[in-house]
Protein backbone atom coordinates (compact mmCIF):
# COMPACT_ATOMS: atom_id res chain seq x y z
CA UNK A 1 0.00 0.00 0.00
CA UNK A 2 1.26 3.98 -0.34
CA UNK A 3 0.61 7.03 1.50
CA UNK A 4 0.56 8.50 -1.56
CA UNK A 5 -2.56 9.38 -3.37
CA UNK A 6 -3.63 11.32 -6.47
CA UNK A 7 -7.33 13.08 -6.53
CA UNK A 8 -8.68 15.18 -8.85
CA UNK A 9 -10.41 18.43 -7.78
CA UNK A 10 -13.92 18.31 -9.99
CA UNK A 11 -14.78 21.46 -11.95
CA UNK A 12 -17.79 20.11 -13.61
CA UNK A 13 -19.10 17.33 -11.56
CA UNK A 14 -22.05 16.05 -13.26
CA UNK A 15 -24.21 12.92 -13.62
CA UNK A 16 -22.87 11.71 -16.91
CA UNK A 17 -25.53 9.98 -19.48
CA UNK A 18 -22.45 7.92 -21.44
CA UNK A 19 -21.47 5.52 -18.09
CA UNK A 20 -25.15 5.22 -16.88
CA UNK A 21 -25.97 2.43 -20.06
CA UNK A 22 -24.04 0.22 -17.51
CA UNK A 23 -23.23 1.34 -14.49
CA UNK A 24 -26.44 0.61 -12.31
CA UNK A 25 -25.34 2.73 -9.30
CA UNK A 26 -25.87 6.12 -10.88
CA UNK A 27 -28.95 8.41 -10.43
CA UNK A 28 -29.49 11.24 -11.35
CA UNK A 29 -30.29 14.05 -9.20
CA UNK A 30 -33.62 15.76 -9.48
CA UNK A 31 -31.48 19.16 -7.87
CA UNK A 32 -28.55 18.94 -11.26
CA UNK A 33 -27.87 22.64 -9.97
CA UNK A 34 -26.10 21.62 -6.87
CA UNK A 35 -24.51 18.91 -7.71
CA UNK A 36 -21.50 20.44 -8.71
CA UNK A 37 -21.65 22.85 -5.39
CA UNK A 38 -22.53 19.82 -3.37
CA UNK A 39 -19.60 17.24 -4.77
CA UNK A 40 -16.76 19.54 -4.44
CA UNK A 41 -17.61 20.62 -0.87
CA UNK A 42 -17.76 16.62 0.20
CA UNK A 43 -14.55 16.66 -1.80
CA UNK A 44 -12.55 18.90 -0.46
CA UNK A 45 -13.93 17.14 3.37
CA UNK A 46 -12.86 14.03 1.96
CA UNK A 47 -8.99 15.34 1.08
CA UNK A 48 -8.95 17.27 4.63
CA UNK A 49 -9.60 14.06 6.85
CA UNK A 50 -7.40 12.07 4.75
CA UNK A 51 -4.78 14.87 4.77
CA UNK A 52 -5.26 14.94 8.61
CA UNK A 53 -4.15 11.63 9.38
CA UNK A 54 -0.99 11.64 7.66
CA UNK A 55 -1.59 10.78 4.47
CA UNK A 56 0.11 12.58 1.18
CA UNK A 57 -2.59 13.82 -1.63
CA UNK A 58 -1.60 15.57 -4.81
CA UNK A 59 -4.71 17.08 -5.35
CA UNK A 60 -5.51 18.36 -9.30
CA UNK A 61 -8.00 21.03 -10.29
CA UNK A 62 -9.98 19.83 -13.17
CA UNK A 63 -9.85 22.10 -16.37
CA UNK A 64 -13.74 23.04 -16.99
CA UNK A 65 -12.86 22.05 -20.71
CA UNK A 66 -13.08 19.65 -22.29
CA UNK A 67 -15.77 18.98 -20.27
CA UNK A 68 -14.91 15.81 -18.01
CA UNK A 69 -17.98 14.61 -15.15
CA UNK A 70 -16.76 12.07 -14.04
CA UNK A 71 -13.18 13.45 -13.46
CA UNK A 72 -13.37 12.74 -9.99
CA UNK A 73 -12.41 8.95 -10.65
CA UNK A 74 -9.31 8.70 -12.10
CA UNK A 75 -8.14 5.47 -11.16
CA UNK A 76 -9.61 4.17 -14.14
CA UNK A 77 -7.58 5.56 -16.84
CA UNK A 78 -4.11 5.45 -14.99
CA UNK A 79 -2.14 3.52 -12.51
CA UNK A 80 1.46 4.06 -11.21
CA UNK A 81 3.94 1.60 -10.63
CA UNK A 82 7.08 1.07 -8.57
CA UNK A 83 9.58 0.72 -10.92
CA UNK A 84 8.37 4.12 -12.36
CA UNK A 85 5.50 3.15 -14.89
CA UNK A 86 2.23 4.52 -15.75
CA UNK A 87 -0.30 2.57 -17.35
CA UNK A 88 -3.04 4.05 -19.20
CA UNK A 89 -6.24 2.20 -20.16
CA UNK A 90 -9.34 1.85 -22.74
CA UNK A 91 -12.08 3.76 -21.48
CA UNK A 92 -15.39 2.89 -22.27
CA UNK A 93 -17.26 6.56 -22.26
CA UNK A 94 -16.04 8.76 -25.09
CA UNK A 95 -16.01 11.18 -22.68
CA UNK A 96 -14.09 9.94 -19.78
CA UNK A 97 -11.18 9.57 -22.34
CA UNK A 98 -11.15 13.35 -22.35
CA UNK A 99 -9.69 12.91 -18.76
CA UNK A 100 -6.64 12.26 -19.59
CA UNK A 101 -5.85 15.56 -19.40
CA UNK A 102 -1.76 17.26 -19.65
CA UNK A 103 -1.98 19.01 -16.33
CA UNK A 104 -3.14 15.53 -14.56
CA UNK A 105 0.24 14.50 -16.00
CA UNK A 106 2.47 17.38 -15.59
CA UNK A 107 1.68 17.70 -11.60
CA UNK A 108 2.17 14.06 -11.42
CA UNK A 109 5.81 14.27 -13.09
CA UNK A 110 6.73 17.43 -11.45
CA UNK A 111 6.78 15.51 -7.84
CA UNK A 112 7.45 11.91 -8.87
CA UNK A 113 9.68 10.23 -11.27
CA UNK A 114 7.96 8.44 -14.34
CA UNK A 115 10.74 6.82 -16.22
CA UNK A 116 7.83 4.55 -18.72
CA UNK A 117 4.80 4.82 -20.02
CA UNK A 118 1.96 1.90 -21.41
CA UNK A 119 -0.56 3.30 -23.50
CA UNK A 120 -3.61 0.39 -22.95
CA UNK A 121 -5.70 2.68 -24.63
CA UNK A 122 -4.96 1.89 -28.07
CA UNK A 123 -7.45 -0.63 -27.63
CA UNK A 124 -10.46 2.09 -27.20
CA UNK A 125 -10.35 1.86 -31.51
CA UNK A 126 -11.31 -2.22 -31.22
CA UNK A 127 -13.69 -1.03 -28.58
CA UNK A 128 -12.50 -2.97 -25.83
CA UNK A 129 -11.68 -1.53 -22.35
CA UNK A 130 -10.00 -2.13 -19.22
CA UNK A 131 -10.77 0.07 -17.17
CA UNK A 132 -7.65 0.48 -15.07
CA UNK A 133 -8.36 0.08 -11.15
CA UNK A 134 -11.75 -0.01 -11.23
CA UNK A 135 -11.98 -2.90 -13.88
CA UNK A 136 -8.99 -4.49 -11.77
CA UNK A 137 -8.15 -5.15 -8.46
CA UNK A 138 -4.61 -5.49 -7.71
CA UNK A 139 -2.69 -7.53 -5.27
CA UNK A 140 0.23 -5.89 -5.16
CA UNK A 141 2.04 -8.00 -2.71
CA UNK A 142 1.06 -11.30 -4.67
CA UNK A 143 1.24 -9.49 -8.31
CA UNK A 144 -2.16 -11.18 -8.84
CA UNK A 145 -5.13 -8.98 -10.78
CA UNK A 146 -8.74 -9.65 -9.95
CA UNK A 147 -11.18 -9.02 -12.48
CA UNK A 148 -14.99 -9.48 -12.96
CA UNK A 149 -15.38 -9.28 -16.67
CA UNK A 150 -18.06 -7.27 -17.91
CA UNK A 151 -18.64 -4.49 -20.78
CA UNK A 152 -16.01 -2.22 -19.53
CA UNK A 153 -13.36 -5.81 -18.43
CA UNK A 154 -12.31 -6.92 -21.56
CA UNK A 155 -10.04 -10.31 -20.85
CA UNK A 156 -7.52 -9.91 -23.92
CA UNK A 157 -6.36 -6.32 -22.66
CA UNK A 158 -5.95 -7.82 -19.37
CA UNK A 159 -4.23 -10.19 -20.37
CA UNK A 160 -1.97 -7.34 -21.81
CA UNK A 161 -1.50 -5.69 -19.24
CA UNK A 162 -0.72 -8.85 -16.73
CA UNK A 163 2.11 -9.46 -19.42
CA UNK A 164 3.68 -6.30 -19.16
CA UNK A 165 3.31 -5.68 -15.90
CA UNK A 166 4.08 -9.02 -14.49
CA UNK A 167 0.53 -10.04 -12.96
CA UNK A 168 -1.19 -13.30 -12.57
CA UNK A 169 -4.60 -12.47 -14.07
CA UNK A 170 -7.85 -14.23 -12.34
CA UNK A 171 -11.02 -13.88 -13.97
CA UNK A 172 -14.48 -14.34 -12.83
CA UNK A 173 -18.32 -13.37 -13.34
CA UNK A 174 -19.93 -11.31 -10.54
CA UNK A 175 -23.57 -10.08 -11.22
CA UNK A 176 -25.58 -7.49 -9.32
CA UNK A 177 -29.53 -8.96 -7.94
CA UNK A 178 -30.50 -8.37 -11.56
CA UNK A 179 -28.05 -10.51 -13.20
CA UNK A 180 -26.46 -8.00 -15.12
CA UNK A 181 -22.44 -7.92 -14.93
CA UNK A 182 -21.04 -5.90 -11.93
CA UNK A 183 -19.41 -2.77 -14.37
CA UNK A 184 -15.99 -2.49 -11.93
CA UNK A 185 -14.52 -5.51 -10.00
CA UNK A 186 -13.65 -2.34 -6.98
CA UNK A 187 -17.17 -1.94 -6.44
CA UNK A 188 -17.56 -5.90 -4.93
CA UNK A 189 -14.51 -6.64 -3.33
CA UNK A 190 -11.08 -4.86 -2.05
CA UNK A 191 -7.81 -6.47 -1.46
CA UNK A 192 -5.85 -5.36 2.14
CA UNK A 193 -2.62 -6.60 2.72
CA UNK A 194 -3.88 -9.39 5.52
CA UNK A 195 -7.50 -9.58 4.49
CA UNK A 196 -10.33 -8.92 1.46
CA UNK A 197 -13.57 -7.29 1.82
CA UNK A 198 -15.53 -9.30 -1.04
CA UNK A 199 -19.15 -9.93 -2.40
CA UNK A 200 -18.74 -13.66 -2.65
CA UNK A 201 -22.81 -14.02 -3.61
CA UNK A 202 -22.10 -12.08 -6.90
CA UNK A 203 -19.43 -14.38 -8.20
CA UNK A 204 -22.92 -16.70 -9.13
CA UNK A 205 -21.42 -19.63 -11.13
CA UNK A 206 -20.14 -21.94 -7.94
CA UNK A 207 -16.73 -23.38 -9.61
CA UNK A 208 -15.59 -19.89 -10.28
CA UNK A 209 -16.19 -18.48 -6.46
CA UNK A 210 -14.65 -21.05 -5.40
CA UNK A 211 -11.66 -20.63 -7.68
CA UNK A 212 -11.41 -16.80 -5.96
CA UNK A 213 -11.86 -17.82 -2.29
CA UNK A 214 -9.27 -20.69 -2.55
CA UNK A 215 -6.54 -17.91 -4.66
CA UNK A 216 -7.37 -15.39 -1.46
CA UNK A 217 -6.67 -18.07 1.15
CA UNK A 218 -3.59 -19.14 -0.64
CA UNK A 219 -2.07 -15.74 -0.35
CA UNK A 220 -3.02 -15.65 3.25
CA UNK A 221 -6.09 -13.26 3.12
CA UNK A 222 -8.87 -13.29 5.68
CA UNK A 223 -12.39 -13.17 4.02
CA UNK A 224 -14.96 -10.36 5.05
CA UNK A 225 -18.13 -11.92 3.24
CA UNK A 226 -20.28 -8.65 2.55
CA UNK A 227 -24.30 -8.88 1.66
CA UNK A 228 -25.62 -7.62 -1.95
CA UNK A 229 -27.33 -4.77 0.22
CA UNK A 230 -23.76 -3.69 1.54
CA UNK A 231 -22.26 -3.94 -1.76
CA UNK A 232 -25.24 -1.91 -3.13
CA UNK A 233 -24.12 1.05 -0.68
CA UNK A 234 -20.27 0.84 -1.82
CA UNK A 235 -19.12 -1.85 1.15
CA UNK A 236 -17.00 -2.96 -1.22
CA UNK A 237 -15.17 -0.03 -2.89
CA UNK A 238 -13.05 0.24 -0.36
CA UNK A 239 -9.20 1.23 -0.31
CA UNK A 240 -6.29 0.67 2.48
CA UNK A 241 -3.49 2.96 2.75
CA UNK A 242 -0.67 4.41 4.78
CA UNK A 243 0.13 7.55 6.33
CA UNK A 244 3.53 9.23 6.62
CA UNK A 245 4.29 6.84 9.95
CA UNK A 246 3.14 3.79 8.17
CA UNK A 247 0.09 3.68 10.05
CA UNK A 248 -2.65 1.87 7.89
CA UNK A 249 -6.13 2.41 7.76
CA UNK A 250 -9.11 1.77 5.71
CA UNK A 251 -10.48 4.33 3.37
CA UNK A 252 -14.33 4.06 2.61
CA UNK A 253 -17.57 6.49 2.44
CA UNK A 254 -20.04 7.09 5.40
CA UNK A 255 -22.58 5.60 3.36
CA UNK A 256 -20.45 2.23 2.63
CA UNK A 257 -19.70 2.54 6.73
CA UNK A 258 -22.94 2.70 8.34
CA UNK A 259 -23.82 -0.53 6.02
CA UNK A 260 -21.25 -2.41 8.01
CA UNK A 261 -22.55 -4.99 10.88
CA UNK A 262 -20.42 -5.06 14.46
CA UNK A 263 -18.43 -8.11 13.82
CA UNK A 264 -17.57 -6.83 10.14
CA UNK A 265 -16.31 -3.18 11.60
CA UNK A 266 -14.65 -4.87 14.46
CA UNK A 267 -12.69 -6.94 12.12
CA UNK A 268 -11.59 -4.77 9.98
CA UNK A 269 -10.25 -2.95 12.69
CA UNK A 270 -8.46 -5.90 14.65
CA UNK A 271 -6.19 -4.80 11.61
CA UNK A 272 -6.30 -1.09 11.26
CA UNK A 273 -8.53 2.01 11.88
CA UNK A 274 -11.08 2.89 9.44
CA UNK A 275 -11.75 6.59 8.05
CA UNK A 276 -14.85 7.49 6.65
CA UNK A 277 -16.41 10.47 4.90
CA UNK A 278 -19.84 11.61 3.57
CA UNK A 279 -19.95 11.58 -0.10
CA UNK A 280 -23.35 10.83 -0.65
CA UNK A 281 -23.71 13.16 -3.59
CA UNK A 282 -20.64 12.20 -5.65
CA UNK A 283 -21.91 8.52 -5.03
CA UNK A 284 -25.12 8.84 -6.45
CA UNK A 285 -24.61 11.06 -9.31
CA UNK A 286 -21.56 9.23 -10.35
CA UNK A 287 -22.32 5.74 -9.41
CA UNK A 288 -18.26 5.35 -7.64
CA UNK A 289 -17.29 5.93 -4.09
CA UNK A 290 -13.92 6.23 -1.90
CA UNK A 291 -12.03 3.90 -3.77
CA UNK A 292 -12.64 5.42 -7.06
CA UNK A 293 -11.82 8.34 -6.13
CA UNK A 294 -8.04 7.96 -4.99
CA UNK A 295 -5.52 6.61 -7.21
CA UNK A 296 -2.62 5.29 -6.03
CA UNK A 297 1.04 6.94 -6.67
CA UNK A 298 3.75 4.24 -6.05
CA UNK A 299 6.38 5.63 -8.19
CA UNK A 300 9.72 7.12 -6.86
CA UNK A 301 9.47 10.73 -5.05
CA UNK A 302 11.84 13.29 -6.56
CA UNK A 303 14.91 14.00 -3.86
Amino acid sequence: MTNNILMIRPSRFAFNAETAVNNAFQVASSESDSVQTKALAEFDAFVAKLTAHGIDVTVVQDTPEPHTPDSIFPNNWISFHSDGTICLYPMFAANRRLERKPNVLEAIQQKYIVKYTIDFSVYESNQTYLEGTGSMVLDRGNQIAYACLSQRTNKFVLREFSKSMNFTPITFTANDESGSPIYHTNVMMCVADDYVVICLASITEEFEREYVVKALKSSGKQIIDITYNQLNHFAGNMLQVKNNKGDKFMVMSTQAYNSLDDNQLKTIESFNPILHSNISTIETNGGGSARCMMAEVFLPIKR
